[in-house]
């Protein structure tokens, strides 16, 4: 059972609630939050299975896993006088980002209900999961995506099998996903409307980031920095944590704060305005930036959501700031991160010199994966957005593994 975040309805599917949507809001669906009670998380081993029972997925599945989690948290320098900063260091997941936790969750899914084919609308850390777990599952993927795509993801992507293809336009890329969702019947591993987060059974593989964090640092944790675009990882983490304060294993939530580049702030620019309503509604205008992987127009509602409830905010951060701390990890801390994920450092540093307890950033990915290194010559294929020529083309070059 999946229900509305907003009007607390129930519903189905993957295109968010249609109750809302009628009113010009787009919420995502999730299931009811996992009783933690007499849990300890003392004994937690990390991951997405030692709880098996918090995702919402039948107990007799066998889990699609490439053991996924129980990432490290490591301790950055600080200037004198700041409080304590750590990342979690998300690329130490087996295809190097955080969207390992949310496939291996939705992969399970796929497989519970028998879907054959994946589609993914993906420029980078989605696709490289996507196709992993769906090899894993033995279900065969299609990773739709933009020119532009760096090359060591499209190698990426053709070394564990899956089929790419390629529109001009992130529009079309988006129609064409919705499309062979409705006409040709595949499972989407994340979003399905633009306007709506990613996937409801994919997104509970997030509150395993929270599980860890309150197991690693308990009491101490003062505040979570995420990096957000549709701000489907805040929200899981931010369920996670809900969970374990419902059921007594935290005795408070930490704020989780929601990162942003400049050049696409809509939850700074949402949560700048005291009306809640007015919130809701907000959009902007996003620009392109080396930080390719987060920002929107949207100030999704299960980001507003979680930011509400954990009494958290959102920070902009200009690209000067961000470039500069992705050099200070790498020189000082050893540690090669990806541009989106130097922004939630940057923010959560800034937090950190007024904080007493400790601050952690969510570190997403490698550094290796961001379009502004050198890589081969694309050799991507380009489509026109019809759904016809997705079917074909497709069916003539994916390699089926079932």
């Amino acid at each position: 059972m999946l229900f509305c975040l907003r009007c607390r309805k129930p519903g189905a599917g993957y295109e968010g609630c249609s109750v809302c949507a009628a009113q010009g809001v787009y919420v995502n669906l999730a299931p009811p939050p996992a009783d933690l009670t007499g849990y300890d998380l003392g004994h937690y081993r990390g991951g997405l299975y030692e709880w098996r029972h918090t995702l919402p997925i039948a107990a007799d599945v066998p889990p699609v896993t490439l053991g996924e989690g129980n990432t490290p948290s490591v301790p950055l320098h600080v200037d004198p006088g700041s409080g304590p900063l750590a990342i979690k260091n998300e690329a130490a997941n087996p295809t190097w980002s955080h969207k390992d936790r949310g496939m291996s969750a939705a992969l399970t899914k796929a497989r519970e209900i028998g879907a054959t084919t994946v589609v993914i609308a993906s420029s980078g850390n989605a696709g490289a999961a996507a196709a992993a777990y769906s090899a894993r599952a033995g279900l065969d993927c299609i990773v739709l995506t933009t020119v532009g795509i760096p090359p060591v993801m499209e190698r990426l992507l053709a070394g564990i099998g899956a089929t790419l293809i390629g529109y001009r336009t992130g529009a079309d890329r988006n129609r064409m996903l919705a499309a062979s969702v409705r006409e040709l019947g595949w499972y989407p591993a994340a979003f399905t409307d633009d306007r709506v987060g990613g996937n409801p059974y994919g997104n509970e593989g997030f509150k395993s980031i929270a599980y860890e964090l309150a197991r690693d640092h308990g009491d101490e944790l003062q505040t979570v920095v995420v990096p957000v675009s549709k701000a489907d990882l805040m929200s899981g983490i931010g369920r996670g944590f809900q969970e374990l304060h419902q059921a007594g294993l935290i005795a408070r939530m930490p704020a989780l704060v929601a990162a942003e580049a400049a050049t696409g702030a809509a939850f700074t620019t949402a949560l700048s305005n005291p009306d809640p309503e007015a919130q809701e509604r907000t959009r902007v205008e996003r620009h392109e930036s080396l930080a390719w992987s987060i920002g929107n127009n949207y100030a999704f509602f299960q980001g507003l959501d979680v930011l509400r409830v954990s009494g958290g905010h959102a920070v902009a951060v200009d690209q000067d700031r961000y470039l500069a701390e992705r050099e200070r990890v790498g020189r000082r801390d050893g540690l090669f991160v990806e541009i989106s994920s130097a922004v939630a450092i940057a923010a959560a540093r800034e937090i950190a010199r007024s904080a007493a307890g400790l601050t952690v950033a969510i570190s997403t990915s490698t550094g290796i994966k961001d379009p502004a290194l050198p890589g081969a010559e694309s050799s991507l294929t380009v489509l026109e957005p019809a759904v016809e020529r997705l079917r074909d083309w497709g069916a003539r070059n994916r390699g089926s593994r079932r």
